[in-house]
């Protein structure tokens, strides 16, 4: 017996990183009537972790709601950068439909086929955006084609293809059906989500069934289980089961029940089949289990995640220098930390190594787990990891290797640079498109292990015009031997401190990467050979003073600017014989003891 709510649409948005998700659900909650007239409200308000402010880019799904004619619209802001797609892939089991956003002027770049892909899978309904029609360069007719070829390649059914367009201004607020309207506010996309996005459907015959999505964390009640009532009703106080992955069940009573309203949850007595909601009760539940009936518990399917691809190696710093600058320094608070990471993280897998405080980290992107590491050190943790390695799998006694399909947009000039650098990376060209502004974008397949360290190359190749993004294509079979970092490396060969005298006569043999007066210890990188060996140096000589004058005048010390490894550029650059040393105050690389 399938039911309806027609008060309630469940809808996420979905698009490729900066064109514009966040900032429509600013306008959104504004124009519903979420905030008061002079509120103060920062801009981006769904990006509340001060990385996504920092970057401009969304890293977890989050959810909010508003209300338009009296029907409650439950919005879920999702990632657009595929190295977040478990946050995607979860965000689905939530849902009806989605509002996919493409930019006017660069149409539909890989995370939107990527998102898109996800959600054409589960058969959710699509209404397509078209965002900054106000763009000087905007091409609308052109992306609309662009988006109705997607779509037929993603072999999506007729009936998904028959999707209404809205043409939005999402910094201004304005929406409207057809180019030539006159747009005022965002109502006609208010009206297209309760025309197109279905209302939930339930069995009312089934009991409680709650697939749990999302994980949080609240000071008051303890851990937060967040998801959709498939079935059933929940009420606040009363006992349910949860359903674990390992197939055993536990009885839990639910302490907290909210729902969502704007960015605050609204506690309430009870929540029926078609609502999002948060439950407190128990500290041990997690993502991809079921609450249910506690007389007849009936879990619902687990979530599907795709596989990760990238692995590295975490330790605890044992540098001459650890324990000086973080607060979490041991590989019991490591370990502690990552236990935590995999609570809300279902696309990061923590895997034993045969040595206790050396865990291998496995996820889907270099920006991942840059994400990662970089939040760890702003709370304080001191950590060491090397090289980010592929992972790889055996079929049929073959060894299998991950490939990406990698999308290139710079100008014509440097086609040919780029071209050559993804060749000798076992890269090959697809497809070459022009649009005739003097920009070209070209589409190459390589293998996942060519694009490591390729980004910090391909922007000093571009002079920083180009803009590169890639997305998992499968396996293959191991395509050969990659050339690495063709340098070496200047390492120092005694602690101390950097001094202007000693760098000055060492700059000619590369770039270096320290300052007078930064702390060394021997072992640690202090710049890149201009060739193919590492040097051992001395950067803490100093002027040998004397009562002599000096037959030839003292030449002033002029140094070359050094090049500050952030920690991005940091993990690209390192061997597999280096280490990356992250504390909350610096990054450093250092060549592995030979204990290592």
């Amino acid at each position: 017996m399938h039911q309806t709510r027609s008060d309630i649409r469940n809808l996420a948005i979905i698009a490729h990183v900066d064109h514009g998700k966040t900032t429509l659900v600013d306008a959104m909650l504004w124009q519903s009537g979420i905030f008061r007239e002079h509120q103060r409200v920062q801009e981006r308000v769904m990006d509340n972790i001060d990385l996504e402010r920092e970057k401009g880019i969304t890293i977890m799904a989050k959810n909010t709601a508003l209300f338009y004619n009296n029907v409650k619209l439950n919005i879920v802001d999702t990632p657009g950068h595929a190295d977040f797609g478990g946050e995607v892939e979860r965000t689905r089991k939530k849902v009806d439909g989605v509002m996919l956003l493409v930019d006017a002027s660069e149409g539909p770049l890989p995370q939107t086929r990527f998102v898109l892909r996800k959600s054409l899978d589960q058969e959710l309904p699509a209404i397509v955006l078209i965002n900054k029609i106000d763009r000087p360069d905007a091409r609308i007719p052109e992306v609309i084609n662009e988006i109705y070829d997607l779509f037929i390649d993603l072999d999506a059914r007729e009936d998904q293809i028959d999707f209404p367009i809205i043409y939005t201004n999402a910094r201004l607020g304005l929406a409207k059906r057809r180019l030539e309207d006159e747009a005022r506010n965002l109502r006609p996309l208010f009206e297209a989500i309760l025309a197109h996005i279905p209302p939930p459907q339930f069995d009312s015959r089934q009991n409680l069934q709650l697939l749990i999505t999302n994980i949080d964390y609240s000071d008051y009640v303890g851990r937060l289980a967040i998801g959709r009532i498939s079935n059933g009703v929940l009420r606040q106080g009363e006992l349910i089961s949860v359903c674990r992955l390992d197939g055993s069940q536990e009885k839990m009573k639910v302490t907290q029940l909210c729902v969502f309203d704007g960015l605050k949850r609204l506690e309430v007595k009870e929540a029926s089949a078609g609502e999002i909601v948060s439950v407190a009760g128990s500290n041990s539940i997690t993502i991809g289990e079921t609450i249910a009936d506690a007389e007849n518990p009936h879990p619902l399917p687990p979530l599907q995640i795709d596989e990760p691809t990238l692995a590295m190696i975490f330790t605890a710093n044992t540098s001459p220098f650890a324990g000086k600058e973080g607060k979490y320094v041991t590989s019991r608070h490591l370990k502690e930390r990552l236990e935590k990471e995999l609570l809300k993280n279902v696309s990061l897998r923590v895997e034993p190594t045969s040595d206790t405080d050396v865990f291998r980290v496995v996820g889907r992107g270099e920006l991942q787990m840059a994400i990662l590491l970089e939040m760890m050190r702003r709370e304080g943790y001191e950590v060491e990891v090397t090289k980010p390695e592929i992972v790889t799998k055996e079929v049929e006694g073959k060894v299998m290797e991950p490939m990406e399909m990698l999308w290139v947009d710079c100008p014509e000039e440097f086609i040919g640079v780029v071209t050559q650098k993804i060749g000798t990376r076992k890269g090959r060209m697809s497809r070459m498109i022009n649009h005739g502004s003097g920009r070209v974008r070209l589409e190459f397949r390589l293998p996942a292990r060519g694009l490591i360290g390729f980004r910090t190359e391909f922007l000093t190749d571009t002079k920083g015009t180009g803009i590169m993004n890639h997305l998992f294509d499968g396996y293959v079979e191991w395509q050969g031997e990659i050339p690495g970092r063709p340098t070496g490396v200047l390492v120092a060969d005694r602690g101390g401190k950097a001094t202007a005298y000693a760098l000055n006569n060492l700059q000619d043999r590369g770039e270096l990467f320290v300052r007078p007066g930064d702390p060394v210890y021997e072992g640690l990188i202090c710049g890149e050979n201009s060739r193919s060996v590492d040097l051992f140096v001395n950067v803490t000589k100093e002027k040998k003073l004397t009562n002599m004058r000096a037959s030839v005048a003292d030449e002033a010390i002029r140094l070359i600017p050094y090049r500050e490894m952030g920690l991005e550029k940091a993990l690209e650059f390192v061997k597999a014989d280096e280490l990356v040393e992250i504390t909350p105050l610096s990054i450093r690389m250092r060549k592995k003891p030979a204990t290592h």
